[in-house]
């Protein structure tokens, strides 16, 4: 029985790889979404700096056209480069308020508020305004507004030719241009963060539907028909096979208790690494094994963090019940390449004569349904199993303002 267990548990050949099929609508989704910002940044700096230079050509500016032109490209080119390189300073406080100086001194230099250095400056307005809360992007548009209008000032607006009323206009939309352009793409990021929120808890709401249907169906169809025929073996006696069989029903009827016991129990956390840990509190309640879970990740969307989640927890299951493993190392580590999740047992390893089960293709299914990599190995002496799950493009889930 116990062989029949640990092939149901795993049953494939060691190594095993299960590789992702298409992704699925969500995560292409999130993947457009992960970069939507920063993909709007280099685009507008690129062009901004494409203008800023094509007026330096036509156009005398300063006497130091030339210099100015090659300090453009490297700032526009630089800066592209270090956002792309260090994604982190899309979210840095410190890296925008350099970059607007920066922007804002290229228009000082070029000695005239209407410059060809304005639109060029406005591109780093992009990244606090979709990053930032709305009322605090406004608050950084406002900012922005007020240090363009002091380099106004200071390369000498000449007051007297506002009383034209297109030049009055000019200046005026010069003020304005800023707030709108923060105010626009923050209302959009905003948007865009509620409907992500919205799709999430529709997710959840679909997950919980489908597990309280698959119990029902388990408990009113399958487990009833269980029970019947266990009760009509135990009429039949108990000897030789008919004891077999019963033993295999109360088995069946023990694996089938934990399903429902799952599907009844609330949806993880989106903290993955706090809901392994309350698991594998309950499991070390057995006394059979030692679970240790380290590393983190942040809150991921509950689609990501429920299957990543079902997919530990059964290789948890397995080692402690099916491999009868002493110790558990579990690991989760998010990064710029995705999430990353580790089970290794010291159990009786993976068998190289298995036939997929139950249990491997459920561990499958999920796997495929996040566009993730899935892998089981045991060392070359037969001894321990380890099982990776990588999630590429792994979904965060935002925090609402």
């Amino acid at each position: 029985m116990l062989a029949d267990a640990r092939a149901d548990a795993y049953g494939e050949h060691s190594p095993c790889f299960a590789r992702a099929g298409p992704s699925t609508m969500s995560i292409v989704l999130e993947r457009l979404a992960r970069h939507r910002w920063l993909t709007l940044f280099v685009a507008a700096r690129l062009a901004a700096m494409a203008i800023a230079l094509l007026l330096l050509a036509v156009h005398l500016v300063t006497k130091h056209d030339a210099l100015l032109a090659l300090l453009t490209l490297g700032y526009g080119v630089g800066t592209i480069a270090a956002v792309v390189r260090w994604p982190r300073l899309q979210r840095e406080p410190a890296w925008w308020a350099l970059d607007c100086a920066a922007a804002l001194a290229f228009v000082l230099v070029g000695d005239e508020w209407r410059s060809p250095f304005y639109l060029l400056a406005l591109t780093a307005l992009i990244l606090p305004a979709t990053t930032l809360p709305f009322g605090r992007a406004l608050g950084f548009g406002l900012l922005f507004t007020a240090a363009y209008f002091a380099v106004a000032v200071a390369t000498g607006v000449d007051w007297s030719t506002l009383d034209s009323t297109a030049r009055l206009e000019s200046f005026s939309t010069h003020l304005m241009v800023p707030l709108l352009v923060t105010a626009s793409l923050a209302y959009a990021a905003d948007l865009l963060g509620r409907l992500r929120a919205e799709r999430a808890r529709a997710e959840r709401l679909a997950l919980e539907a489908e597990r309280r249907r698959i119990g029902w169906e388990l408990h009113d169809s399958a487990k009833q028909r269980v029970h019947a025929a266990h009760l009509i073996l135990s009429a039949m006696g108990a000897n030789g096979p008919v004891r077999h069989a019963l033993d295999e029903l109360e088995t069946a009827v023990a694996d089938m208790e934990r399903s429902l016991h799952d599907l009844r129990s609330p949806l993880p956390a989106a903290d993955l690494a706090h809901a392994l840990r309350v698991r594998a509190a309950e499991l070390a309640r057995t006394g059979s094994a030692e679970v240790t879970v380290t590393g983190q990740a942040p809150q991921l969307a509950p689609f990501v963090s429920v299957h990543a989640y079902r997919v530990a927890a059964e290789a948890l299951t397995n080692a402690v019940r099916h491999a009868a493993a002493r110790r558990v190392a579990v690991h989760v580590e998010h990064g710029d390449a995705g999430l990353v999740l580790s089970v290794a047992d010291d159990g009786r390893g993976l068998p190289r004569d298995m036939e997929p089960g139950n249990g491997m293709r459920s561990m499958h299914s999920r796997a495929r349904a996040l566009d993730a990599e899935l892998v089981f190995r045991s060392d070359h002496s037969g001894r321990g199993t380890v099982v990776t799950l990588a999630v590429p493009h792994a979904p965060v889930q935002e925090d609402q303002p």
